[in-house]
């Protein structure tokens, strides 16, 4: 698949790394010969010198005969303009960032009118998931499927969880829910685990089902923990303004701490008498113990500093406060620093990746399955929905007597709008949504979870 990418920012090269390793000929359009010099070291791609707006660069990078066309550069405009181009050039598919709230107001527009395939925004899609960490404050990772209606949640098992000890088999009949225990990490080693599996103290295990069930599992596992009803955020960022939005439906108490005056002035005139906002610096603790963070249940921290982001959700942990939200950038930080149940971590970029890598799977597949949502767990561990748009081999046929291979699950089947709870009697049917997870990338389409 031949795939086009403006911009080799920290977003343009994180899309790089992960398209250049599903066997994509892939082409990189960057105006800054340095950094375009610096790809080409890295990466066994094709570069061209210049701007995704310009027809002559456009046509040298061949994009008549693209599948694919993603605009990632800092400028919405410019992303929205080589998308315009791209398209009447050809391009079969478009993405393009948008950041500014304004434009993001007119997603409609600017995705069909313009006719952009997919308009992505960083910071709203953190401050969704930002906004989802804070329904499970014990949860150190939420993903989602179906529109949200699928939950996959993280937790680790402390000492006195009702989870420790447990064998797999025996969860339906302890706790009397429909609720799937689909990964657990031990010692740095991931299972996929069959029934016979015991969840032991200190094991990380992420466990999925229905909305509704999934909340009343939490529940059920940390019981007498109020929900979040305060909310502290440092750094008003664009995700800010995102998740400062959710958060007033919500009816959450919201206190922003903003050092930049002119900043610090526009959040007040866009959320009056909604956010107390304080001109202050967030980094300095003095300031914060005197703006009573200790009082809040939630941190969130939301600076330009990865390392300030991460050190400021350290310090409301270690003030007790129920959770704490750090954004950061650098993948390789999270190396260093795990996320634990109040202390989390959320990645823009990555979550716009997996976004994009769903959509080149889906393109690639759109005969047999599509992708719809893709979620990596972990550097080896995937969790896909997958739409089954025609027969393939993996239909009409028990799962019991499908050939399918290791560290492969079969989570759950959702058919006419209903979730079922997998036997092995039941198939895989036209028409249905399947959620997958593997602990190996292999999971391009339905049939490749076949032996």
């Amino acid at each position: 698949m031949k795939i086009i990418i403006v911009g080799a920012g920290k977003l343009g090269e994180y899309v790089l790394t992960d398209l250049n390793i599903e066997d994509n000929d892939i082409v990189l359009i960057e105006k800054k010969q340095e950094i375009l010099n610096e790809m080409l070291s890295k990466y066994d791609i094709m570069g061209i010198f210049g701007s995704g707006t310009n027809y002559e660069v456009l046509d040298e990078a061949g994009v008549e005969d693209s599948d694919i066309f993603i605009s990632v550069t800092d400028s919405d405009e410019v992303n929205i303009i080589s998308c315009i181009f791209a398209k009447n050039l050809g391009a079969k598919y478009t993405i393009a960032r948008v950041r500014n709230p304004e434009y993001y107001a007119k997603y409609d527009f600017v995705k069909d009118a313009l006719g952009i395939d997919l308009v992505i925004n960083p910071e709203f899609v953190a401050a969704r998931e930002i906004s989802r960490g804070l329904k499970y404050p014990f949860a150190h990772s939420v993903e989602t499927f179906v529109d949200g209606r699928v939950k996959l949640i993280g937790i680790s098992v402390g000492e006195n969880s009702p989870l420790k000890d447990v064998k797999i088999k025996d969860l339906q009949q302890k706790f009397n829910i429909k609720i799937l225990i689909g990964i657990v990490e031990r010692h740095g080693e991931i299972f996929i685990p069959s029934g016979e599996f015991v969840i032991r103290e200190g094991d990380k295990v992420h466990f999925t089902g229905i909305d509704e069930f999934v909340y009343k599992f939490y529940n059920m596992l940390k019981i007498g923990d109020k929900k979040i009803e305060s909310v502290f955020i440092i750094g008003g960022s664009k995700i800010s303004y995102y998740l400062i939005s959710n958060l007033i439906k919500e009816n959450i108490k919201v206190k922003l701490v903003e050092v930049n005056r002119e900043i610090a002035t526009s959040f007040s005139e866009k959320f009056p008498s909604k956010v107390k906002v304080i001109c202050a610096d967030g980094s300095d603790s003095d300031v914060l113990d005197e703006e009573g963070l200790k009082n809040y249940d939630a941190c969130v921290a939301l600076t330009g500093i990865d390392e300030e982001n991460i050190m400021l959700g350290m310090f409301a942990k270690k003030l007790n406060v129920k959770k704490s939200i750090a954004k950061v950038s650098r993948i390789s930080l999270l190396n260093i620093i795990s996320p634990t149940d109040t202390f989390s971590f959320v990645t823009p970029k990555k979550l716009v990746s997996d976004i994009i890598i769903s959509v080149v799977r889906s393109i690639i597949n759109s005969e047999g399955s599509n992708i719809e949502t893709l979620h990596r767990l972990s550097n080896d561990v995937e969790a896909v929905e997958i739409k089954i748009n025609k027969k393939t081999k993996a239909i009409d046929i028990p799962l019991k007597d499908l050939d399918i291979k290791d560290n492969v699950l079969i989570a759950y089947i959702i058919r006419d709008n209903k979730l079922i709870f997998l036997t092995g009697e039941d198939s895989i049917m036209v028409g249905d949504t399947v959620i997958i997870i593997s602990k190996a990338n292999v999971i391009q389409n339905i049939d490749s979870i076949l032996v």
